[in-house]
């Protein structure tokens, strides 16, 4: 461990003191959970005890010090070297044994992290009947997670360029860790300020992993083995998260979801053994022969940066974002990102309490929708065929119709048209969970490269922003009944159908080269 994950780093010894410190902390919170099984587990008006200030401080600190152990030294040195490194993925070798063991222990990693907050919306019941809280209050709990997924989004970004995409994987793990407290806080507005530190932690994983995949993963698979990673770790997140809901909530309440993050966090801090680091990242720490061997593995090259590249990027901060087509597709785009938020972060949160304020019990209400994330799991291996196979364009309109069916769907129950919510909810995570694993990276692919930062970084801020609008509109209680959510998002997942289908462009097997003006030059240097 010391050689491969914390080496040329503060401390072994700070790392593993740091999470032996989160970990006792919520050790000490476990007593005043296990106290109150007598009374369904409730907690709500009890006293926090000393023992448990101890332990908040403890987690405060721990996190504090596992970071400090993760910490490289010569930062700054770092840094410089890094911007004249370029590791380029082999372009069509075949996949080996090191890719496909990636892909396996990356779909893990992000079934854990999506796991956290795809929890919320079955925890919230709970919330609602033991704290005696109305929804608007209730809804400050996913608001504030996605303003932490924001928050860590941007932070894990630079993060991951200090610490190297290993390193900042086990730092969110140990965040995750220190979350679990949740389920034995006695006040709500507790639960809240830990939603935000499991939201960063949350948020930053996703990009963190979809660099450290890209980078390993040859031109040829990395579309599909993008999608399909993304496509899993999201449907499985949700399906664990629901799947435990229906088996330990009607036991242990709903607090045992949260504490089910000193389990899963720490198995993701052991994880981290079988992810390897970035080799741009051990490059620029000096550490060639480890770099190397983990290029050879993956079959990766390294190479300086081109005074081309340099231009272009430094070109792309004046570029003019103009033009009807240019216009048509970006917005296209954000519209659909923001569906995907108004969706995912929305109405399939309040979908658990909705189901329950109509009679069904939260363990049957968790098992319905732990059988449509059952159902929906396959389809993710469909998108990730079509994606590269059929159609990169057709592929994300496909997932937008998915998605709107499945609007329709919830707008039949709501109305009781039909049943059960099986099928339209299994709809809405094919189509929401095809379109996010796929909507990055056609974005990546739709776009020049000098302006292809910003735009796949706007398409990525709609998906967030859609979430943080519906949990506002929760916070004031303007939330309206859910066939209505249903109608109201319809339209503007059709409005994004109609101009991707109008102005997107078909990216597979293209030369992304070919979308810059100066492309031959680029072709010339090898970019």
């Amino acid at each position: 461990m010391q050689s491969s994950i914390l080496k040329d780093r503060r401390g072994l010894w700070a790392f593993v003191l740091g999470v032996a410190a989160v970990t006792a902390g919520v050790v000490l919170h476990l007593p005043m959970f296990l106290m109150a099984r007598d009374m369904g587990f409730r907690l709500s008006g009890m006293e926090m005890g000393t023992d448990m200030l101890l332990g908040m401080a403890l987690i405060v600190a721990g996190v504090a010090v596992a970071a400090y152990g993760l910490l490289p030294r010569n930062v700054a040195q770092q840094l410089s070297a890094a911007q004249d490194i370029v590791v380029s993925p082999p372009e069509d070798a075949p996949l080996t044994g090191a890719h496909w063991r990636l892909m396996a222990v990356l779909v893990i990693a992000l079934v854990i992290d999506v796991m956290k907050p795809a929890s919320l919306g079955f925890t919230i019941p709970g919330m609602i009947s033991e704290y005696h809280a109305d929804k608007a209050t209730a809804s400050l709990l996913p608001f504030f997670a996605l303003v932490g997924t924001v928050v860590g989004s941007v932070v894990w970004g630079v993060i991951a360029d200090i610490y190297g995409r290993k390193a900042s994987i086990l730092l969110s793990a140990v965040m995750f860790v220190g979350t679990s407290i949740c389920g034995a806080m006695p006040s709500l507005a507790w639960n809240v300020g830990m939603c935000f530190m499991m939201g960063a932690a949350a948020g930053g994983m996703l990009p963190v992993t979809y660099a450290l995949l890209a980078e390993m993963m040859p031109s040829k698979h990395r579309g599909w083995s993008l999608v399909l990673v993304g496509g899993l770790g999201a449907v499985g997140g949700y399906f664990a998260a629901s799947g435990f809901s229906a088996l330990l909530v009607p036991t242990y309440s709903w607090r045992i979801l949260w504490l089910l993050n000193l389990p899963t966090g720490l198995s993701l801090v052991l994880l981290g053994a079988l992810i390897p680091e970035s080799a741009k990242f051990l490059l620029a720490r000096g550490r060639r022969e480890e770099a190397q061997r983990i290029m050879r593995r993956f079959g990766s090259e390294a190479r300086g940066t081109t005074q081309a590249e340099t231009a272009a990027l430094t070109r792309g901060r004046d570029v003019p974002l103009t033009g009807k087509a240019f216009f048509g597709k970006l917005v296209a785009l954000c519209l659909a990102a923001t569906c995907y938020g108004l969706i995912n972060f929305g109405l399939l949160l309040w979908l658990p309490a909705d189901l329950v304020s109509r009679g069904y019990s939260m363990e049957v209400a968790s098992g319905l929708l732990a059988a449509s994330a059952l159902i929906a799991f396959p389809t993710i291996f469909v998108a990730a065929y079509a994606y590269t196979k059929w159609s990169t364009k057709w592929s994300v309109a496909g997932s937008v119709a998915v998605t709107l069916t499945g609007l329709l769907g919830v707008f039949a129950l709501e109305f009781q048209l039909i049943a059960s919510p099986v099928l339209p909810v299994a709809l809405l995570i094919v189509g929401t969970n095809g379109l996010i694993a796929m909507l990055l990276p056609y974005t990546a692919e739709s776009f020049p490269l000098r302006i292809r930062g910003r735009t796949t970084g706007a398409v990525a801020a709609c998906s967030k922003g859609g979430g943080m609008f519906a949990q506002f509109l929760a916070i004031l209680a303007l939330v309206p009944p859910l066939a209505l959510v249903a109608l109201i998002i319809l339209v503007p997942t059709a409005l994004a159908l109609g101009l991707i289908a109008r102005f997107g462009k078909e990216t597979r097997g293209r030369d992304l080269r070919d979308l810059d003006p100066d492309g031959h030059t680029f072709a010339a240097t090898g970019v």
